[in-house]
């Protein structure tokens, strides 16, 4: 967790005075379940060692003044006004704001500092991480008393309506509920979770992030367009959600190529998270491998949400030795995760690089994840 020494030195000097609190929301990977929580579907994510922190003042003033340490910007903090979205970075916290006030919050001016260092666009939920951690302390410091969910459904709210994602809640879900150490199981129809324990060392295991370094912007629409293709299988279907197919054979039947891919993927990686729920309570992590590579395969093909850079980066891991890998995140670029053995870890470094160097790509970065805790606060 990076917490930096000099953030109350720094606020003071931005804003004329000290902040009153300051909150920590991690980023998040993820074991299993993907593209499931618009569904309704399950999944397991986990806390990360990174993440974004923000200390906040309250101030006259319906108005938000906020300035990040990795944008300094010289002509100093942006100011928002009430109901103005920003841009760039700064509609992740303005979007909070707009979704507290959107749901009757009284709250007034706020003057916020932000840093962090969730890897931006490596598909380790950077915004859902700023979004979090903005909402945590804007809870704390006006006496909001907002619970978890509500917390989950506020960030949410920002960045689907403002933000312009069309996501579920698993990213935000795993920042404010995760535990350390542990795995978030997560129905994301209920926003309901319980933490399982997920201490690969203690299997000689390592979990290895592999950021292919290709960027993407979920933003972009083609995100928008699997959510509407999702959307569209469930109507034809008859149900609120693909989290009520329970007949795949017949719900294939009454589905075109496009809609009966994106059906299969959701129905068979919510069956593979239960798989994964299954052998982390009988203490097999290792058996978890295969659910990874096939959870990859339906993503890759059924979904049509990886990359060439990810399909290396999975294939090029298992045949260095990991248990399983797969990507990660919503796709189109981002990281994979691989479960590997600790001492097939160099290994599998090595076999990812010159995978890519073969291809003539720039080197991928390697990241140790550790499961981490969940939103808190700092001071």
């Amino acid at each position: 967790m990076h917490i930096p020494t000099n953030l109350g030195e720094v606020f003071h000097a931005t804003f004329g005075l000290d902040p009153e609190l300051v909150w920590h929301a991690p980023g998040r990977a993820n074991l299993i379940g993907e593209h499931t929580d618009y569904n309704g579907g399950l999944a397991m994510p986990f806390a990360l060692q990174w993440g974004v922190t923000v200390a906040v003042a309250r101030r006259a003033g319906g108005a938000v003044r906020v300035r990040s340490l990795q944008r300094d910007d010289p002509a100093g903090p942006l100011t928002l006004a009430p109901g103005e979205h920003g841009d760039g970075w700064t509609r992740f916290v303005a979007g909070v704001f707009w979704a507290l006030r959107a749901a009757g919050h009284d709250i007034g001016g706020v003057d916020l500092l932000v840093d962090g260092d969730v890897p931006a666009g490596a598909g380790l939920s950077s915004s859902a991480a700023l979004e979090v951690a903005t909402a945590c302390a804007v809870n704390d410091l006006f006496s909001l008393d907002l619970s978890d969910r509500e917390l989950v459904e506020i960030a949410r709210e920002a960045e689907n309506t403002v933000a312009g994602v069309p996501c579920g809640v698993l990213d935000q879900a795993a920042s404010v509920m995760c535990r350390e150490g542990h795995v978030l199981f997560l129905d994301c129809g209920s926003v309901a979770g319980r933490n399982v324990p997920l201490r690969p060392a203690d299997h000689d295991l390592a979990l290895l992030i592999i950021d292919t370094g290709v960027r993407h912007e979920l933003g972009d629409g083609r995100y928008a367009r699997r959510r509407a293709e999702c959307e569209e299988a469930a109507r034809r279907l008859g149900v609120e959600s693909l989290r009520e197919v329970d007949d795949l054979p017949g719900a294939l039947r009454s589905l075109d190529a496009v809609g009966g891919a994106r059906v299969r993927h959701v129905v068979t990686e919510n069956h593979r998270v239960e798989a994964a729920l299954g052998l982390l309570r009988a203490g097999a992590l290792g058996d978890v491998g295969p659910l990874l590579n096939a959870s990859h395969l339906s993503l890759r093909d059924q979904f049509e949400v990886s990359c060439p850079e990810l399909n290396v980066a999975v294939e090029a891991a298992v045949r260095g030795g990991a248990r399983g890998a797969r990507m990660m995140g919503g796709g189109f670029g981002g990281s994979a995760l691989a479960l590997v053995p600790t001492g097939n870890v160099a290994a599998v470094r090595q076999e990812v690089g010159a995978a890519y160097h073969d291809r003539g790509w720039a080197s991928p970065r390697f990241l140790p994840a550790e499961p981490a805790a969940g939103a808190h606060r700092v001071s």
